[in-house]
């Protein structure tokens, strides 16, 4: 079986600086730096440790942890181990955690000591018993995890007295980096398997865009169950800079936190700067410090982009797009402070063009491909592809395709090529018919936006053939709805404006337009 060569191993970067800059910061966490030198060994004792217990080469090691030196390091000492992390988040219901560690078929669990108190409800619903190790935790747990049916528990003295690997152990060329779950449609979690070869792809393109060195302080803004953390933990460590961890508190009001850090680069889904700009806090030259402020996860407003640039005058703004099957961003649009307005349709700020080595393709319904600057579904081949859906052929068949030669993904999302880049259109699913008339919701919600609200999602009751619309940061609901009415068709003007406080998001920090539904999406919300 070919093996990856060490160089090649995802986390092998933060090893070569651990030698060569052993007293550089690799992680700022609250008030404490790690350095590569403590990273390096903490994650090899405690992969030595998974290694020997488990009797053989783990394949997959959960990391049941939140934003702790647990979190980030268990990361390390899963791939040190030669297996693919799987992280799981403490605050998703118990049940959802359980069937995500069961379908990953765990050889073992890395838990910080936040998440020990739901461990032994999530061990005993599990089919297969996996080891677990508990870094922050004393003896005294050990008893308890074991009666809720972990196959042995090992706490930090058992950590402290392994000696650390003196090495990584290899793995395949093929082999997996790691496995994430996101949302199905069938309201199981469906499995992301991302291989080393994809992440090394995706890593390389960023690092000849972006140009990441050991003076560069990275943002960690995202939960690790979304795989768009994968940048900023490994283009931090594969080139010497440091990773500095916010937390909720201070997602929220960054400014302080940014300018103490002296972080240069950020990453965020850009529903933070609605939040920033609802509450008056993005004002100009808010940031001074960051050189790049990259964007993904969801369409990025124009306005959006226009506040960000001028509260961060000194940095390159940039629209990263891509779905976790094309591993981490697969596109991206260089925001132009002076022409970017005219380049943005529906209001949002382009997706742009892929990276090097990927193959776009827009396909009309039958997946034949549509006229230069028609709209069709983007699909996308080459070497940040994933090689399919985690035990399930049937969905793995409905989304990948093959066209000479090449295997395609098919992302669900319209676009279209104009201006010699990629605009997005929305999702398939958010082309809907009202009254017989195609409607892309996401226009209305640009329309919206721009009559005077601060964030907009537009919901199609189909069983009524009627739009209703939420909206935050609006003084008059009414007024936007005949705003809409001065400039759309009436069949595109919501039948009611919804007002709350704050957009619900979900895990990942987009818009949760499923809890929407649930509170609006009904014809009594919509009277």
């Amino acid at each position: 079986m070919k093996r990856n060569s060490p160089r090649s191993v995802l986390g092998a970067g933060l090893l070569d600086h651990a030698r060569h800059r052993p007293d550089g910061v690799a992680l700022t966490l609250g008030k404490r730096d790690i350095t590569y030198a403590e990273a390096a060994e903490t994650a090899l004792r405690w992969a030595a440790l998974i290694l020997d217990a488990n009797g053989a080469q783990p394949r997959r090691v959960g990391i049941l942890a939140h934003r702790s030196e647990v979190s980030y390091l268990g990361v390390l000492a899963a791939l040190y181990a030669g297996a693919a992390f799987v992280p799981l988040n403490r605050r998703f219901p118990v049940d959802r955690t359980r069937a995500m560690a069961d379908r990953a078929d765990l050889d073992a669990l890395i838990v910080d000591e936040g998440s020990l108190p739901q461990l032994p409800e999530v061990l005993r619903g599990m089919e297969r018993k996996p080891l677990v190790l508990l870094p922050q935790s004393d003896a005294s747990v050990r008893g308890e995890i074991v009666a809720a049916g972990a196959r042995g528990a090992y706490t930090a003295s058992d950590l402290a007295s392994t000696v650390p690997l003196v090495a990584p152990a290899a793995v395949p060329a093929d082999g997996l980096a790691y496995l994430l779950f996101t949302s199905g449609s069938t309201g199981v979690p469906k499995g992301v398997p991302v291989t080393h070869g994809n992440v090394r792809a995706f890593l390389g393109a960023a690092q000849a865009r972006y140009g990441i060195t050991p003076d560069d302080r990275l943002s960690q803004t995202f939960d690790q169950t979304f795989d768009l953390s994968v940048f900023d933990l490994f283009m931090a460590w594969e080139h010497g800079a440091r990773v500095c961890a916010m937390d909720s508190i201070e997602l929220l009001a960054p400014f302080r936190y940014l300018e103490r850090n002296e972080v240069t680069v950020w990453f965020s889904v850009p529903s933070v700067v609605a939040v920033l700009r609802r509450r008056g806090s993005l004002t100009p030259g808010r940031m001074p410090t960051l050189r790049w402020s990259l964007f993904c996860g969801e369409a990025l407003p124009q306005e959006a982009a226009e506040a960000w640039q001028a509260a961060a005058p000194g940095s390159v703004v940039e629209n990263l797009y891509g779905p976790t099957e094309l591993t981490i961003a697969c596109t991206a649009h260089r925001w132009d402070p002076v022409a970017g307005a005219a380049s943005c349709v529906h209001g949002n700020v382009p997706i742009g063009l892929p990276f090097p080595g990927l193959d776009p393709l827009v396909v009309d319904e039958r997946l034949e491909p549509v006229a230069t600057g028609e709209t069709g579904e983007l699909c996308m081949a080459g070497p940040q592809t994933v090689p399919g859906y985690w035990q399930d052929s049937a969905l793995t068949a409905e989304r990948f395709f093959e066209r000479n030669g090449r295997r395609y993904y098919r992302t669900g999302d319209m676009v279209r090529f104009q201006d010699g880049h990629y605009v997005h259109l929305g999702r398939d699913d958010q082309q809907v018919k009202v009254g017989g008339y195609r409607v892309e919701l996401g226009e209305i919600e640009a329309a919206l936006r721009r009559a005077g609200c601060a964030e907009a999602v537009c919901l199609h009751l189909p069983d009524e053939d009627a739009l209703v619309a939420v909206v935050t940061g609006a003084d008059d609901p009414a007024g936007l709805a005949d705003a809409l009415g001065a400039r759309l068709p009436a069949y595109m003007v919501p039948r009611a404006v919804h007002l709350i406080d704050q957009m619900p998001v979900n895990g990942n920090g987009k818009a949760d337009r499923q809890a929407l539904r649930s509170r609006f999406g009904t014809p009594a919300a919509a009277v």
